[in-house]
């Protein structure tokens, strides 16, 4: 494909601007042709598993809490289940319910955050939320309302607006108050209609258009739209069931980014909102498939500007299934909330929908109640594959149809932005046993006095189908 214009592009964008954590950008095009197109992280690795060997299974879903302070709630979650499902605990309805009233929270508190404060601005050509207070103030009272109420959604149902306090393994420490419970019920159907002034919003934004037709992966819920464990299915028809999350994950290393990238049917699956829209479609709420038809997002959509459609979808779905829950709470028995447990040696696995996408945390516990061994795989470092070739094919695409530098910087941006990407917590990259580099340093050198195994690396060109996930070789 060549430009009309012969002029080189050489974009180099370092880092990219509204994502959580660190990513660049390089095309390079040359005589109309494209020579470099790279999407790529450059964060150290934060050696999340390694952090859980020797602590507590008590203490697990607290510090798992810290690992991202967007999804907090959901690595907390992720966490207990991997333990509950180990230790075959059975969890009082009521405290399943507050779980996902917690998990719905956390849900409406990131899309809102990542549609209006990360995403709105590109549409409305501004380079950040800030701007907007002076030229649209009605979309930054709208973000506020909507934002503000989930922060007290979570506050009640986690115990803090993030790095939630109230799961624990087997159950919660506490449930709501009933006069709590009413009293949230009022302030949900004051910020509904400010959901509906969203959703004009963004029936007011063009979506580029771009497909790139993919493999979608998420949970499948049975009776309703799933967010706490479940079957781990793909738009290609797979199916495993929680345990087997490794045959669907398929991690490997590549040579220019220091995240990995995975994949499974194909050279690359996507996880997040628009992967459980399509998975997941049948059990949205009516008001969510409403929006979702006002918005033309059709089941089967695979253009992954949509991502951020879908998000809105969701919004919708769990304000309303929100509701529906709290009030069967106040209509029924939540005395108990809490299961007594047995610690012995066993090992589990506990899949969640973070908001961008499927989460997994593994564990092996030891007698003696501790965690041996452990396992966590990020939503955003199973898209990374599919950010980068979804980047390559749309610059190829706008170098056919002649767009000059501007617009390919900008689209790429918002390509990359769509993901919602969070790129700090998908840096586990490095095996548990791995030996970190030790360093000399003194004011003007860096010597290196002892170095680690060598890592195993795939160039992304060779990848075949011999590419295992064997993250913690025995």
């Amino acid at each position: 494909m060549n430009v009309k214009t012969g002029r080189p592009i050489n974009i180099e964008i370092d880092h990219l601007s509204r994502v959580e954590g660190h990513g660049d950008i390089r095309i390079r095009i040359e005589n109309g042709k494209l020579v470099e197109c790279t999407w790529k992280v450059v964060e150290t690795p934060r050696f999340f598993e390694v952090m859980f060997k020797g602590l507590s299974i008590e203490m697990a879903p607290l510090l798992a809490a810290r690992i991202c302070g967007i999804c907090s709630i959901s690595h907390a979650l992720a966490s207990a289940r991997a333990i509950e499902r180990a230790l075959k605990i059975e969890i009082p309805e009521p405290a399943q319910k507050v779980r996902l009233l917690a998990k719905h929270a956390e849900t409406l508190q990131s899309h809102t955050l990542h549609l209006f404060f990360l995403v709105a601005p590109d549409f409305l050509n501004v380079d950040s939320v800030i701007p907007l207070i002076q030229t649209h103030p009605q979309v930054v009272e709208t973000a506020a309302r909507i934002k503000g109420f989930a922060n007290r959604a979570s506050d009640l149902f986690a115990g803090r607006t993030t790095h939630p306090m109230v799961i624990k393994v087997g159950g919660s420490t506490q449930v709501p108050r009933k006069r709590q419970l009413r009293e949230l019920v009022k302030d949900l159907d004051a910020t509904i209609p400010y959901l509906w002034e969203a959703l004009d919003l963004f029936k007011s934004f063009t979506m580029p258009d771009f497909v790139r037709e993919t493999e979608f992966v998420s949970l499948r819920g049975t009776e309703e739209y799933p967010f706490i464990g479940g079957n781990l299915v793909s738009s290609d028809g797979i199916c495993k069931k929680e345990d087997e999350y490794r045959a669907m994950t398929n991690e490997y290393l590549v040579d220019f980014s220091t995240s990995k990238f995975s994949r499974l049917s194909r050279e690359s699956f996507a996880v997040g909102a628009l992967a459980r829209f399509n998975n997941n479609y049948d059990l949205l709420h009516p008001k969510a498939k409403e929006t979702a038809e006002e918005l033309k997002l059709r089941l089967g959509e695979h253009n992954p500007f949509f991502y951020n459609l879908a998000q809105l979808v969701e919004c919708f779905h769990v304000m309303y299934e929100s509701k529906e829950i709290i009030l069967r709470l106040i209509d029924s028995d939540i005395s108990e909330f809490a299961s007594h447990y047995k610690v012995k040696g066993c090992e589990g696995v506990g899949a969640v929908e973070a908001p961008r996408g499927i989460l997994y945390h593994y564990y092996r516990i030891g007698e003696d109640g501790k965690i041996e061994k452990s396992d966590c795989v990020m939503p955003t470092s199973q898209n990374h594959a599919k950010i980068y070739y979804d980047l390559h094919k749309l610059v190829e695409e706008l170098i056919g149809q002649g767009k000059g530098e501007e617009e390919i910087r900008n689209l790429s941006q918002m390509l990359v932005r769509a993901y919602d990407p969070c790129i700090s917590r998908g840096q586990d990259n490095l095996e548990p046993q791995y030996v970190a580099p030790l360093f000399l340093l003194t004011h003007n050198s860096i010597t290196v006095i002892s170095r680690p195994p060598k890592a195993r690396f795939y160039p992304l060109s060779t990848v075949k189908e011999e590419v295992t996930n064997e993250r913690h070789p025995k």
